[in-house]
C-alpha cells in the first residue's frame, strides 16, 4: 500500500464501475484491521499518527467506492474527464424537459401516493442513468459521456431528495392532525 495509490489500487479492486458492495465492504474491513491505530499502541505516538492517517485514507476511499455515484465520478476523474458539476451544468434538452416535467409534477402532487409514484419514476430513471454510466465507463471506455451521465444522476438524486422532504412534510402534517384530534 502506498498513499499515492488510487482508491481502487488501495482496495485491490479493478477500476470498474460494476463492483459488488460486499467486496468493497470486505476490503474496507480488512484494510481497517491492518491500519487501525490501536494496533500500533505499543509503538508510540508517531506510529499511531501514521496509522491514523492511513485509517483516514482508507475511510475516504471507502466513502468514494461504496457509493455508485461517487465511484462513477471518481472513475471519470481518473480517466481524465472530471465531472465538474459546479462549472458544467449543460444537459441535453430532453433531460431538461424531463426535469421540468418532474418539477411541475412535484409542485402539483397532492398526497403521499402521488409523491411515491413520482419517486418511483425518478428511481427508475436513476437506475437507467446509472446503468448507462456503467456501460460507458466499463464497456465503451467513454469517460466524457459518462461524466454527463454522472451530472444527470446528481440532478436526479437532488430531485429525489426534494421528494423525500415533501414526503416528510406530509408525514409531519398527518402526525399533527392526528394529535390535534
Amino acid at each position: 500500500m502506498r498513499l499515492t495509490d488510487n482508491d481502487f489500487q488501495l482496495f485491490g479492486l479493478p477500476e470498474r464501475q460494476a463492483l459488488e458492495r460486499a467486496d468493497i465492504d470486505a476490503r474496507w474491513k480488512a484494510l481497517q484491521s491492518e491500519v487501525h491505530p490501536d494496533r500500533f499502541a505499543a509503538e508510540g505516538a508517531a506510529a499511531q499518527r501514521v496509522a491514523m492517517q492511513w485509517a483516514m485514507r482508507v475511510n475516504e476511499a471507502y466513502q468514494r467506492l461504496r457509493d455508485p455515484l461517487s465511484r462513477a465520478a471518481y472513475l471519470c476523474e481518473l480517466r481524465g474527464a472530471p465531472v465538474g458539476a459546479e462549472n458544467n451544468t449543460q444537459m441535453p434538452a430532453a433531460f431538461l424537459m424531463q426535469q421540468m416535467t418532474w418539477r411541475e409534477a412535484l409542485d402539483e402532487a397532492a398526497g403521499e401516493a402521488a409523491l411515491e409514484a413520482l419517486d418511483a419514476d425518478a428511481a427508475q430513471a436513476e437506475a437507467a442513468t446509472l446503468e448507462e454510466a456503467r456501460r460507458l465507463l466499463d464497456d465503451a471506455g467513454d469517460a466524457t459521456a459518462a461524466a454527463a451521465q454522472v451530472r444527470a444522476l446528481m440532478f436526479i438524486q437532488r430531485f429525489r431528495a426534494d421528494i423525500d422532504k415533501r414526503l416528510a412534510m406530509q408525514e409531519d402534517m398527518a402526525g399533527q392532525s392526528a394529535r390535534a384530534k
